[in-house]
């Protein structure tokens, strides 16, 4: 659709795929972002490595809008220092609050990111929080000023896909941000799947980064992810239970 932008935060994108930069090399970071069409890309402040010798921001084309993420914090205070430093170093206003404390798992703590997001929201940043998929939670994270909401599919780095559908979906029905699916994701068919409920974007990028080709999978999210989100806007068919029905009068059975 010709209109048809991801607005987050009062900022509008064409692309719906943003690209977890976190496993690829740096030469293969540029490649996948053009292959993807990609407009925004994670970085872990770790990565951006001012003034040394190799610096993944040298390698994110021009354009392209910065999420840095708040990997490797464990409360509320640890990841908005990440978010501050990541400003300080460039990386602009957007940020994707990322609090971990388990550390077998890796689920995202939802009380501690809800109030880092009060805390970045005093500081005029654009949130989008990784959280566990919970309506109440979501609710929270909405009413201290978050700008999209990102419930995992899987855990993380799992690729098992969307295996939160069922609660993913309340959050598109019942939250007036942009639902973004983050996190175990492992097929560009799971992608597609995502946007045909009416989740606004995806985010991946283990499925990307351990595939054969990074470079073609990453093209193949950005087709499938168009997809989705075409069959959403169109209207899926209804379901018929227990019964079929003829395409036409003449697909039935003739008459003696």
């Amino acid at each position: 659709m010709k209109n048809d932008f991801l607005d987050i935060g009062g900022h509008k994108f064409k692309s719906r795929f943003i690209l977890g930069s976190g496993k690829f090399s740096l030469d293969m970071t540029r490649k996948v972002i053009e292959n993807g069409g990609v407009e925004m890309a994670t970085l872990a402040v770790r990565r951006a490595n001012v003034g040394g010798m190799e610096n993944i921001l040298d390698y994110i084309p021009k354009g392209i809008t910065i999420l840095p993420n708040t990997s490797g914090a464990r409360n509320a205070d640890e990841a908005v220092r990440i978010a501050e430093l990541a400003r300080e170093l460039g990386c602009g206003d957007f940020v994707k609050i990322e609090i971990i404390r388990d550390t077998k798992y890796l689920l995202p703590d939802n009380a501690e990111t809800t109030k880092a997001i009060a805390k970045l929201k005093a500081k005029d940043f654009v949130i989008l929080p990784y959280m566990m998929p919970d309506l109440s939670a979501a609710r929270d994270m909405e009413e201290a000023g978050a700008d999209a909401i990102m419930p995992l599919g899987a855990p993380i780095g799992s690729n098992k896909g969307l295996l939160t559908k069922d609660f993913v979906k309340i959050l598109v029905d019942e939250i007036d941000l942009p639902i973004i699916v983050d996190a175990g994701i492992g097929k560009p068919s799971q992608a597609c799947e995502a946007m045909e409920l009416g989740v606004a974007a995806i985010m991946a990028n283990t499925a990307v980064a351990t595939a054969n080709d990074p470079g073609t999978m990453a093209k193949s999210f950005k087709m499938t992810i168009e997809a989705g989100r075409l069959a959403y806007l169109s209207g899926l068919g209804r379901v018929l239970e227990n019964r079929g029905e003829a395409s036409s009068p003449l697909t039935g059975f003739l008459e003696e």
